[in-house]
Formats: structure tokens, C-alpha cells, sequence
């Protein structure tokens, strides 16, 4: 299978963490101004659709997080290819 993002997972335990429903979660985005649905959600949690970086900012300012949060962790000892790819090709 081909994934599209690795920040889905992340997405999804944020959403999981404020007891929000991926429709509260779509429509929180769409008042920040990102016209998506709740499918749109859960195709990025299942990361089966791409996330462009402006889109980062909305999630961003909606979870009120941390861009770095979205993100999984990497070990500085790892190249970051090796790291990608591992991402890129790993259910998580």
C-alpha cells in the first residue's frame, strides 16, 4: 500500500486525546478557514491523502500544537532517508 503523510497517526491521537469526533475535528478546520470534510479527515489519519504544507498551519492552529507534533519522532543518529522511507513504507 502507498501512504501519502506520515503525520496522520499524530493527527489522529491528538484528535483521540481532546475526545473530538473527526466531524468536530473537520469542522474546527473549516472555521479556521480549510474547506474539508470528515472524510478528509480520516483519509488523512488512514494517510491515504496528501497534506500540503499550508495545510500543516491549520492543524497547527486548530490542535494547538506545535508544527514538530504533527511529526514522528526521528533519532539525530538516523539519516533522515532512512528515516523517511521506514515511515514511507510502515503502517506505524
Amino acid at each position: 500500500m502507498k501512504y501519502y503523510n506520515i503525520i496522520g497517526p499524530q493527527v489522529r491521537r491528538l484528535r483521540y486525546s481532546r475526545q473530538w469526533s473527526q466531524s468536530k475535528l473537520a469542522a474546527k478546520l473549516q472555521c479556521a478557514g480549510w474547506d474539508i470534510s470528515r472524510s478528509g479527515v480520516s483519509k488523512i489519519e488512514a494517510r491515504l491523502k496528501f497534506v500540503l504544507d499550508f495545510e500543516l498551519e491549520y492543524l497547527v492552529e486548530v490542535l494547538r500544537v506545535e508544527l514538530k507534533d504533527l511529526f514522528p519522532n526521528h533519532t539525530p543518529k538516523e539519516p533522515a532517508h532512512d528515516h523517511l522511507t521506514r515511515l514511507m513504507n510502515s503502517r506505524f
